[in-house]
């Protein structure tokens, strides 16, 4: 279990200026960790079959870029869900079922698993409040976007000095739906047709889920951009879900996105 390389994430440029505020991020790679076979490289996923020592080598990785120890990783047990949840001074490793998490507490680092769904990492650099959200389709249509900031609100954050990016997932090129799929955000609202076009596949539609994430921050008023990077085009930098399975495979790695602020 032994690898040369370090983890090197990918960082936004807009997330990247918040350093002077003590706050550092990076959408981690598959790149830089020990895991092999179809989890190889930094697989931080503890609900994949890979091996454990191996995705707990991989999540200590992580935390070591921050320069701090494993056990000021925050994640969630991510179930699809619009909630958000505070992470206090007090955590102790649980993984809460979320699909966010915040914190005003200096030393946390929060994470999101993803593989093709949305990470998106959040920051008032003013108030010092974080926040990282995983969004899917039901997640983002159900507001986990909207209540990620709410609880960084509730933390002391301001609306107008949040930014978010979203970081790598699925592209609309590589994100086939059938009707019904379409039919369930219509019938939300008629505006979200806008994100779906005509499919090869009669009947079906190509669905642009970073355009849909990246509107909703946009309506939530909190500055937002977008990396522009797909997981599925790309197998030696990404995880993806929809790849694996339409490759046959058996199970799937999780990269993750992440964010801590430093002391004071």
């Amino acid at each position: 279990m032994t690898s040369p390389e370090k983890p090197g994430p990918i960082t936004s440029n807009s997330l990247s200026n918040l350093k002077t505020s003590g706050i550092r991020h990076g959408f981690f790679t598959r790149q830089g960790g020990v895991s092999e076979g179809i989890y190889r490289g930094l697989n931080v996923g503890v609900g994949s079959n890979d091996e454990r020592e191996h995705v707990v080598e991989n999540r200590r990785r992580v935390a070591e870029w921050f320069q701090l120890g494993p056990d000021r990783l925050a994640t969630a047990h991510q179930v699809h869900s619009p909630d958000a949840v505070v992470v206090s001074a007090d955590h102790d490793g649980t993984r809460p079922k979320a699909d966010a998490l915040v914190t005003a507490t200096p030393g946390i680092i929060l994470g999101v698993l993803t593989a093709d769904c949305g990470p998106i990492l959040f920051a008032d650099p003013e108030n010092r409040v974080i926040g990282a959200a995983h969004a899917g389709w039901k997640g983002a249509l159900d507001g986990v976007l909207e209540n990620t900031i709410e609880a960084m609100i509730g933390l002391g954050a301001k609306r107008g000095s949040i930014r978010a990016t979203l970081g790598p997932s699925i592209s609309r090129g590589n994100y086939e739906v059938g009707p019904e799929f379409v039919e369930r955000f219509v019938a939300r609202d008629p505006a979200y047709e806008q994100f779906f076009t005509p499919s090869t596949t009669p009947g079906h539609s190509m669905f642009d889920l970073p355009a849909l994430t990246v509107m909703r921050l946009t309506k939530a008023r909190v500055a937002a951009d977008c990396l522009g990077l797909c997981t599925y085009a790309d197998p030696e930098t990404f995880y993806s879900y929809r790849r694996t399975t339409h490759a046959g495979e058996p199970d799937y790695g999780r990269q993750i996105s992440a964010i801590a602020m430093t002391e004071n």
